[in-house]
């Protein structure tokens, strides 16, 4: 089966874990990277591959199968429209994009041209979300009543350095709760309206460092966030999944999301799953089992399902419209958090 060629635009951080997690594949070979920075182009030519300081040039001239689009949220419209008319495949970095219009812009055109978009939400690809959705749509909950998730961590100073992370829009709702605005659609079901509130009260900058969410769901069940970035904690995802080498083990097991219904409920990532053996009363003794699975990197795994959509062996596991409902919801978290409303997102822009 030959390699899929992808190019990578933007050699920042998250571009650069692109290259090197495609480096490692069978399935795709890095075909370009696309950065204006010297620092990008020196890391570009140390690997071999051509580089290009505009996006668009690349698509010129070497013409990829599929694009990763790395780059600022405000340029993922036209870069991932660009893609569309020519046939290129894109998997767009999280948020989709900058505002719902483009969101909603990039979902249209993937539609209209008929030809995938993806979406950089990787913790679907995670095995124990995977594990999860699965118990979830087998009834091993029964009905879905409540959830609860625990995002707290703390960012160290020197994160602050760069202008953008103090301002509207650089904080912990947008750059890390879509995650779990992400799973919660992903796992639990349509999010119907929300409540927040929101703080800067650690750091004091234009930006919130923590935030506490009220969701309700279509199905009816409540979830509940907790949010901060400024937190001494390992009570987030990132710290407990172990899904990145980039953060450290932790000592003991950390669990982060309680999913609760009427059947049992289930811990991440730890994949605990409570449940009665007989006789549903909290004064029968209630049972722990720990589901088996295998870790997986869900970057790789991304891009190995990016493969098999170019070839058609499959449909994205998310699409640009879903991208953008995510991104609609953790919208309305700002909004209710400034205006102490309740929200609802499918009022805000009709997707």
């Amino acid at each position: 089966m030959s390699e899929v060629a992808v190019a990578v635009f933007g050699a920042g951080a998250i571009g650069r874990a692109h290259v090197e997690t495609l480096r490692r594949l069978d399935s795709c070979a890095l075909a370009a990277i696309a950065e204006p920075s010297a620092a990008g182009r020196a890391y570009a030519e140390g690997l071999g591959v051509p580089c290009y300081a505009d996006p668009l040039d690349l698509l010129r001239e070497v013409k990829p199968q599929a694009a990763v689009i790395a780059t600022p949220n405000a340029t993922h419209r036209e870069l991932a429209i660009a893609c569309i008319e020519r046939g290129i495949v894109p998997l767009v970095e999280k948020p989709i994009a900058s505002t719902l219009d483009d969101a909603a812009a990039i979902a249209v055109a993937s539609e209209r041209a008929n030809l995938p978009v993806l979406v950089g939400h990787h913790r679907r690809h995670n095995p124990i979300i995977r594990r999860a959705r699965a118990m979830i749509a087998e009834g091993a909950l029964g009905r879905l009543t409540n959830a609860t998730v625990l995002y707290t961590f703390y960012k160290p100073a020197d994160y602050f350095e760069m202008a953008w992370r103090r301002e509207p829009g650089g904080g912990p709702v947008l750059i890390n709760l879509i995650h779990e605005i992400d799973l919660i659609r992903h796992l639990c079901g349509e999010i119907v309206s929300v409540q927040a509130i929101a703080s800067n009260a650690v750091r004091g900058f234009d930006v919130e460092d923590s935030a506490a969410v009220l969701l309700r769901l279509a199905n009816g069940a409540l979830v509940t966030l907790n949010l901060s970035d400024t937190a001494a904690a390992p009570w987030s995802w990132d710290l407990a999944s172990g899904e990145s080498p980039n953060y450290p083990p932790q000592p003991v097991a950390v669990q982060t999301h309680f999913l609760s219904g009427t059947e049992g409920s289930l811990a991440l990532p730890t994949l605990d799953h409570w449940h009665y053996a007989s006789g549903k009363s909290w004064f029968a003794p209630i049972t722990r089992d720990s589901v088996r699975f295998e870790r997986g990197d869900p970057y790789r795994a991304q891009l190995d399902h990016l493969a098999r959509v170019v070839r058609g062996e499959e449909r994205p596991l998310i699409t640009a419209r879903d991208g953008a409902l995510t991104l609609r919801a953790t919208m309305a978290v700002h909004k209710a958090a400034k205006t102490g409303q309740i929200v609802r997102p499918d009022q805000e822009i009709e997707l």
